[in-house]
């Protein structure tokens, strides 16, 4: 006897699944016989979009990438860049480079927790009716968010698809006084952040524990943002240069999007990941709310990325803190640049984690060749492997809305940047005895 059950989900309008993916389930005897993530998404093209141009319009062009985390595809190009060019940035560059990806990690963070994934842990179907019982909660998320736009727009001119970044630096410097009121902005955020980490890590999440590999940038002394070493878990310490050697994307048939392995297996990357791997290099306020969170590290359980989420969110508005506090303007907000051929290497942590690119360039500074190797298709493996352990922990007897619900909460957990076009999950599940 065969038994095929199929649902089609509309996800609502606020996108809580970024992007257009299928699900599908072979069950026999009660156990997952196949399962597999397919996702839907069109070729971008961007990698080859690049070839030809000058390096001048990498950074604007790879911002526009992602809507949400166009800063980290910007970082990942201008460090590759000026490392073909011999450039080194200055200290104030690198700080600045820190605090335009802070506002990156605020608002994108903010986001997923708020408007995408906290839904699931509360039972709501979505952050409208989640608003009508915590309005006070998502006002401040929303907040934090705004605050997040408001940094990327003080060195990009706008929060989405920036363009004050260019290689060698910024195009140009904000204000003594721009700055000064963003820091009053900032430090006046430090509470509600503090709240809401402490919130999260009160709310009863599911307990699922699980084997798996973590991989992110390691700092010899910041917590990682816009620089660092591969490091995992599992021993890895190497050069962004060597990623690969050790990472290795692979079409699958069901996807259109490239699965990425370590060393032959899939791994994590994102909050959870980074935090497991760096709790020691979070600023001393982090790390002391942290610890008021009895969260243990490292942790095995995936749904702890909401709070590790919340805790980074913390740690940025430190940081910006930190780094504006003493700010003036420079004599030049970049580093005179002079092109010249050769292949660099760029990786930074996105939002959703370790982002890496590479570039060919020739003598003129055209690009030649171009690789782009985005946190989800790192993760995409990883996924599957979670949706396999959450739906058998679940029971794969239950009804299809309950196999649903818990499918799209284990991937939305991740925060997904599928692509930007539809936002449908089709579940096919096959029963056979």
């Amino acid at each position: 006897m065969t038994d095929k059950r199929e649902i089609s989900l509309n996800v609502p309008v606020l996108a809580r699944v970024e992007g257009e993916a299928a699900l599908h389930l072979r069950v026999r005897a009660g156990r997952i016989e196949e399962l597999q993530l397919r996702i839907f998404e069109p070729p971008r093209l961007f990698e080859k979009f690049i070839e030809g141009r000058d390096y001048t319009e990498v950074p604007d062009m790879v911002a526009r990438i992602c809507g949400i985390c166009p800063v980290a595809y910007q970082m990942s190009a201008v460090q590759a860049i000026e490392g073909i060019f011999g450039v080194e940035p200055t200290s104030w560059i690198r700080d600045m480079r820190r605090v335009f990806y802070c506002g990156e990690w605020l608002q994108s963070h903010s986001l997923h927790i708020h408007l995408l994934a906290l839904p699931d842990f509360l039972g709501f179907s979505g952050a409208v009716d989640m608003a009508a019982k915590y309005p006070a909660e998502v006002r401040r998320g929303l907040k934090l968010q705004g605050l997040g736009n408001d940094l990327i727009r003080l060195f990009g001119a706008r929060s989405v698809h920036p363009v004050g970044a260019r290689v060698g630096g910024f195009h140009r410097a904000p204000t003594v006084s721009g700055v000064e009121d963003l820091l009053a902005t900032l430090c006046a955020a430090l509470p509600e952040a503090e709240a809401l980490v402490c919130w999260l890590a009160s709310l009863k999440l599911p307990q699922v524990e699980q084997d798996f590999v973590c991989v992110a940038l390691r700092h010899s002394q910041d917590y990682p943002l816009y620089e660092g070493r591969l490091a995992s878990d599992r021993g890895l310490d190497a050069p962004i240069a060597d990623f690969e050697m050790r990472f290795a994307e692979h079409q699958v048939p069901h996807s259109t999007a490239l699965h990425c392995l370590h060393d032959g297996r899939p791994y994590l990357v994102g909050p959870l990941a980074r935090l497991n791997l760096n709790a020691d290099r979070l600023p001393p306020a982090t790390r002391a709310l942290l610890k008021e969170t009895g969260l243990r590290l490292p942790s095995r359980n995936l749904y702890h990325s909401i709070i590790a989420r919340a805790l980074e969110m913390h740690c940025v508005i430190v940081e910006a803190i930190r780094l504006l506090e003493n700010y003036s303007v420079p004599e030049s907000p970049y580093a005179e640049v002079r092109p010249r051929a050769g292949i660099g290497y760029g990786a930074t942590e996105a939002p959703r984690g370790l982002l890496w690119h590479r570039y060919e360039l020739d003598g003129t500074g055209k690009v030649k060749v171009a690789r782009i190797v985005p946190p989800t298709s790192q993760n995409q493996a990883r996924i599957e492997e979670d949706l396999r352990t959450a739906l058998e922990a679940q029971g794969l007897d239950q009804p299809e809305a309950k196999l649903r619900w818990v499918s799209e909460t284990v991937i939305r957990n991740y925060d997904p940047c599928i692509s930007c076009a539809t936002h449908f999950l089709d579940l096919r599940v096959e029963h056979r005895e």
